[in-house]
């Protein structure tokens, strides 16, 4: 056997995302490197980590029996770099936060200072949908997790970081005046819907069910981009969180249509089980929150008030 650690750190990425394109992406690589670099790794075995299948890769049992000591491996060379770090005094070691797909637009904020503040942090964040991201918690795998619902079964602790604002939006090309409108609007429009277990759809679902209002799907998507860009292009309306179409409101390809009963809203926040031992680095990260949230607030977050 003569592999490498690079060659463990991509075969673990592989694993992760089952895919050599996003694991490509991941480590800023190639995918003819990653490629390489796998099949370099595979060549020290003569039982099989992977078969491809189609287009589809997929992992074997032996594949993940290794993968789950190429994970210990990589956590020890992990565990020497802190251990370095440490002593010479500086805080280290690795942050892991789950994030729901819309809540990129609200976690980097929260987490610049404190990286920068902290250059012995090695920071992980996977960006997911809601259901991985509380199996994540569920599982004791990450120190925190940021989402705007938490189911009832699951017991944690929160930090609050930020109101989410729900609006009705549609495109430039129709006028929809100032005035608010009645609910009843929304079942003569064209609704595009987030796939099921988004935070966004539970939301938006609520809300009707609440309204009593009955509504034929019109189309269903995996993600808030996919839904910005069927409402530009006029596909139709949707419900969708103020922090992920800024942009898009400023340039004037999106608008808020005025109805009555919005915003609707949540919060950002950010949970961690409960009666968890958080290690030193997510205590700090807390403390650091703690002190300078009303400050990122204000400064990354101050055009919210225009719309609300």
């Amino acid at each position: 056997m003569n592999y490498t650690l690079h060659q463990i750190q991509v075969f673990i990425k592989v694993v992760q995302f089952q895919s050599i394109t996003k694991a490509a992406e991941e480590l800023f690589m190639t995918q003819p490197a990653v490629s390489i670099q796998l099949k370099n790794f595979q060549d020290q075995f003569e039982i099989p980590l992977y078969e491809v299948v189609g287009r589809k890769l997929h992992v074997t049992e032996f594949g993940h029996e290794i993968y789950q000591m190429a994970e210990k491996i990589m956590n020890e060379v992990y565990a020497i770099n802190y251990k370095t770090q440490a002593f010479k005094g500086f805080l280290s070691g690795r942050l892991s936060i789950s994030v729901v797909s819309t809540g990129k637009y609200v976690m980097p904020y929260f987490l610049s200072g404190f990286m920068n503040e902290h250059q012995g942090i090695d920071l992980v964040m996977d960006v997911t949908n809601k259901s991985k991201v509380i199996q994540s918690v569920e599982k004791n795998e990450i120190d925190f997790a940021l989402v705007s619902i938490v189911p009832d079964f699951l017991k944690v602790e929160e930090e609050i970081l930020l109101e989410n604002h729900l609006f009705l939006i549609g495109n430039q090309d129709f006028d929809y005046g100032n005035e608010e409108h009645e609910v009843e609007l929304l079942k003569t429009l064209p609704l595009i819907y987030r796939e099921e277990g988004s935070a966004t759809r539970a939301v938006m679902e609520g809300f009707l069910e609440k309204s009593k209002l009955s509504i034929r799907k019109k189309v269903e998507l995996t993600s808030n981009e996919a839904v910005k860009q069927a409402v530009i292009a006029g596909l139709g309306f949707s419900i969708m969180p103020l922090i992920g179409i800024k942009n898009e409101l400023e340039s004037g390809e999106l608008k808020i249509i005025p109805m009555k009963g919005f915003p609707i809203k949540s919060e950002w926040r950010l949970i961690w089980l409960k009666n968890k031992k958080l290690s030193p680095v997510a205590l700090e990260f807390l403390k650091y929150l703690r002190a300078e949230k009303e400050h990122i607030l204000e400064k990354n977050f101050y055009w919210i008030k225009k719309y609300v």
